[in-house]
């Protein structure tokens, strides 16, 4: 049983820790890109999805596309639960969404600015409009339908 929660962690670690946005996949006649979660720091957040340094009293999402952002930790359950999910979900949107993620442990400001107080914490942002909150883990279908609902309306 260790054995095979060790080499689980294992995969999920390789596989949710990796700080690419995108992997390619070689094939004997063509390159396919593969897109995977994007890790996010503080500088990274600030110039890929709000400033809010430069704007604290306003919202203005600086990306070319909506995009979903995972607030989580390498230690909890719940988001060692949702991280390949969010991974699926990241090759079936392809370039339609990013799909962020924010270590609030590494990036303890971030968490503090948006009010992290539970995690995981979901960040669903339209390209107009107000972005939505949702805390804990949710099901494949419940996230698609988040996305399809919020973030490409």
């Amino acid at each position: 049983m260790k054995k095979l929660l060790f080499s689980f962690l294992a995969l999920c670690l390789m596989t949710s820790c990796n700080g690419q946005s995108t992997k390619e996949k070689s094939t004997s006649t063509k390159t396919t890109k593969i897109m995977t979660t994007i890790h996010l720091t503080k500088a990274d957040f600030l110039a890929k999805v709000v400033n809010y340094e430069a704007h604290p009293n306003e919202w203005k999402y600086l990306g070319d596309k909506p995009c979903l952002i995972d607030f989580y930790t390498t230690w909890c359950g719940p988001c060692k639960m949702l991280a390949p999910i969010l991974e699926e979900l990241a090759q079936e949107y392809g370039d339609r969404i990013y799909i962020y993620k924010v270590d609030t442990e590494k990036e303890p400001e971030l968490a503090g600015a948006f009010g992290i107080r539970s995690i995981p914490t979901l960040l669903f942002v339209p390209m107009t409009g107000q972005p939505q909150m949702a805390q804990g883990a949710m099901p494949k279908a419940s996230l698609k339908e988040a996305i399809e609902t919020v973030v490409l309306k």
